[in-house]
């Protein structure tokens, strides 16, 4: 079987956009869904409604693939499950190493959708002594000090790091040295690679502060329509004078109408 080691993605070769890459999962995932419900075709509508997108923008993307699809019929969903699969790389198998068990990493061990997905956890990596030898999803935890030669044995190209944030950094310089390619970060820190070695940054934290803004933002919706639906109307806007420009005045601070505008802060 081959490994991650013998065969990179040919998007970039290909010219296909990242946003284009980053959105090929989506349709995917809900072709995969059609397919085990024995769906043979899908129109584009209704394939862009279950992956989220417009259908404008998934012909578009389909057609970096160079896959059309039919008037009247629609896209082959078996062939496109094929199509997209063979773009991202997933015909073949992709060893992956964890770097970190605590909490998130035994989490993402025991995850099942990296096997269904063309991603077999070659090792389960810690610096924690007491670890080693430990099962966790069924695969012994190595300590850190056989990273390098986990990687090399298993020809892994793909590294996921679950470790604190102070470690992270020295994680991914081992890792690099040691052949890793491509990098999936779930400490909440910003890495510094090389050229030639992608990162995939995951930040829960972040997401979920995104999630509270617009919670925030619906929240004062509203709290402001039963006010305008009981015709509060706000007040006037208060004129001012402008300061007469005498000795002393400080035109530099004067508005183009006179008046002095308003300093907001940074």
């Amino acid at each position: 079987m081959a490994t991650g080691r013998t065969h990179r993605p040919a998007t970039r070769s290909r010219g296909i956009p990242e946003a284009t890459v980053a959105r090929l999962p989506l349709y995917l995932r809900a072709l995969t869904a059609l397919s085990e419900r024995s769906v043979p075709t899908v129109s584009s509508e209704e394939l862009a409604t279950a992956a989220g997108v417009n259908s404008a923008k998934l012909r578009k993307d389909f057609s970096y693939l160079g896959s059309y699809g039919t008037r009247g019929v629609g896209y082959d969903v078996e062939y496109l499950v094929y199509q997209i699969s063979r773009e991202l790389g997933l015909t073949q198998d992709w060893p992956v190493v964890i770097v970190g068990i605590g909490n998130l990493g035994a989490a993402l061990a025991n995850y099942g959708g990296f096997a269904s997905r063309g991603f077999r956890v070659a090792a389960l990596i810690d610096a924690d002594p007491g670890m080693a030898g430990k099962p966790v999803a069924g695969i012994p935890v190595q300590h850190t000090d056989e990273l390098e030669k986990i990687i090399t044995e298993n020809g892994v190209s793909i590294g996921v790091i679950a470790t604190p944030a102070g470690a992270a950094q020295q994680v991914c310089d081992r890792l690099v040295a040691a052949g890793i390619t491509s990098i999936l970060n779930f400490a909440p820190t910003v890495l510094t690679v090389p050229d030639g070695v992608d990162v995939r940054k995951v930040d829960l934290s972040i997401e979920l502060q995104i999630l509270a803004f617009h919670e925030q933002r619906k929240a004062g919706e509203e709290v402001a329509a039963p006010e305008e639906a009981a015709g509060a109307v706000p007040p006037p806007p208060v004129a001012h004078r402008a300061p007469s420009a005498g000795p002393g005045a400080d035109s530099g601070r004067q508005g183009p109408d006179g008046d002095v505008p308003a300093v907001m802060p940074a």
